[in-house]
């Protein structure tokens, strides 16, 4: 069984943990366009697992942010989920904050 996802906004910051595959995303799927709502940071740095499921939420997450008139950017990608973000040609989408600085 997947560790659950778990996710809390502080100030503009979404911030997710745990697993976030198609078995664990539900929770945060119900509740997307609240969680969303002045958004300018996601970050994904206590993340253990993404798959395809969860790396698709990512994009709607942004898109959802992208709608309310801001454009997210993401903090702690680390190394796998860069690899599966270049694997889906992603990377104008899912944008590290890294990056831009």
């Amino acid at each position: 069984m997947s560790e659950p996802l778990r996710w809390q906004r502080n100030a503009s910051t979404l911030s997710l943990s745990g697993m976030l595959d198609r078995d664990t995303l539900l929770s945060l799927w119900h509740d997307r366009e609240t969680a969303m709502v002045d958004v300018a940071t996601i970050d994904v740095a206590a993340l253990e697992r993404v798959d395809s499921a969860g790396l698709a939420l990512l994009v709607h997450l942004r898109e959802i942010a992208r709608a309310q008139g801001s454009t997210p950017v993401f903090t702690g990608i680390n190394d796998k989920l860069q690899s599966l973000i270049a694997l889906y040609n992603l990377q104008q989408i899912i944008v590290s904050a890294e990056k831009i600085a």
